[in-house]
């Protein structure tokens, strides 16, 4: 491979770059600024932050359910097309996957004897 073949892919940067560049300077300069403290205010659920939050702490249980959900949506992503190819794959693939399952249950019996799924209020 050349040089010459990648400059489609450097052009297609150099656009995207430069329609996020003019996008974000029109909008900074059509945009209204009007900065006051209640606008600056935290703002969830239509409500005044109060308590916790309105320290600008959370609970540390917010954040490894998030993690957790993360994990198995990407174990969710290299299911499906792991089973969609595992005839073609073989007996390789599938020892792969039951390793792959394996260290995802390992980290969710830890994350769950550490205490990460009780919710404390």
């Amino acid at each position: 491979m050349t040089a010459a073949e990648f400059l489609p892919v450097l052009f297609m940067v150099a656009g995207v770059v430069l329609v996020t560049l003019g996008t974000l300077f029109v909008s900074s300069l059509l945009r209204p600024s009007n900065p006051y403290p209640a606008k600056n205010m935290p703002y969830e659920c239509g409500m005044d932050p109060a308590g916790e939050a309105a320290g600008g702490r959370f609970k540390v249980q917010f954040f490894i359910l998030a993690i957790l959900l993360v994990v198995f949506d990407v174990e969710t992503m290299f299911l499906f097309p792991w089973a969609v190819v595992l005839k073609d794959i073989g007996l390789v693939g599938y020892v792969e996957m039951v390793v792959f399952m394996m260290l995802l249950l390992v980290g969710f019996a830890y994350a769950w004897r550490k205490g990460a799924l009780e919710w404390e209020t």
